[in-house]
């Protein structure tokens, strides 16, 4: 096999007329020149340089080799070039998948932080709920996925690295004129006869199964993943809703109000990614920002 080192000495050797002059432009010995380039002779199984007085002059393979050693040589270098950025966090990509109250929360300050300290590297975000967005790493459409879930589910994440984030607990969102809603904490079955406003698929699941221990089924009139929208609904007086304190954060409650339910419902928001991407540069350092905006 042709190793780039050999073709930076013969290339040397041509331009310099001998293995001596050739030895002192490169700041090695003689022999080591002798010897890499016999190493390069026999990967290529054919000889490369003739002795012709003092100097050395390249046979027809020799030169055909150096005429194309320029422009590996060249695309080699510009490799280890973009690597050596990429290690560096000047440079590199990282593709965020982020479901959406993680990326009205924890993903604008993340990135913020992220460029300001490297802003060479360059994300891209879209958004997406588990479990889509963990199909999306694991077949390779992003690097990093800001996911969450209710209690451990065995073996769901055990082929990726999860770094854990924060514990999100769900609270009650009421009209403002409703008849709880100046008590300091309800019970979900004390809304059993109400109507609901539900939000994802997963979070509506989640809310099924909490009123289905409390002996009810929720009446579920209003159902969308558009967080805001919900608010809006509650805020008209159309129902009631369960959201993660994550969903309401960053969203006005006009019309509303926030109370703490029993029993205590809480969902666990991670960062996650594949094994061989959470030792790439950009990736770790996403992560990091994402673990420190969490916790703000």
């Amino acid at each position: 096999m042709i190793e780039a080192r050999h073709l930076r000495v013969l290339r040397a050797v041509a331009a310099a007329g001998s293995f001596s002059a050739a030895a002192r432009e490169l700041g090695c010995t003689q022999p080591a020149v002798s010897q890499q380039m016999k190493a390069l002779e026999a990967s290529c199984g054919t000889t490369l340089l003739i002795r012709t007085g003092r100097e050395m002059r390249l046979t027809q393979a020799g030169d055909a080799l150096v005429r194309h050693a320029a422009g590996i040589i060249a695309g080699l270098t510009a490799a280890e070039e973009e690597v050596a950025a990429i290690a560096g966090l000047r440079a590199g990509r990282v593709r965020l998948a982020s479901f959406p109250s993680g990326s009205s929360t924890l993903v604008p300050t993340a990135l913020a932080a992220l460029r300001a300290a490297h802003p060479g590297t360059r994300v891209s975000l879209v958004e997406a709920e588990p479990p889509r967005s963990v199909g999306m790493l694991r077949d390779g459409e992003c690097d990093v996925t800001l996911a969450f879930r209710y209690g451990p589910e065995t073996g769901e994440w055990d082929d990726l690295v999860v770094r854990r984030l924060l514990t999100d607990r769900m609270v009650g969102l009421l009209p403002e004129g409703h008849r709880l809603a100046g008590t300091a904490a309800i019970g979900v079955g004390d809304l059993a006869d109400e109507s609901w406003i539900a939000g994802c698929p997963r979070c509506r699941r989640q809310l099924i199964d909490v009123c289905a221990g409390e002996g009810f089924v929720p009446r579920i009139d209003f159902a969308t993943d558009d967080y805001p929208a919900v608010i809006g609904l509650v805020g008209a007086g159309l129902g009631v809703a369960v959201l993660p304190e994550l969903a309401i954060e960053s969203v006005r409650r006009r019309g509303t109000v926030v109370v703490p339910v029993e029993p205590a419902v809480q969902r666990e928001i991670v960062a996650l990614t594949l094994p061989d991407l959470a030792r790439v540069p950009a990736v770790a350092a996403t992560l990091d920002r994402l673990a420190v905006a969490a916790t703000r």
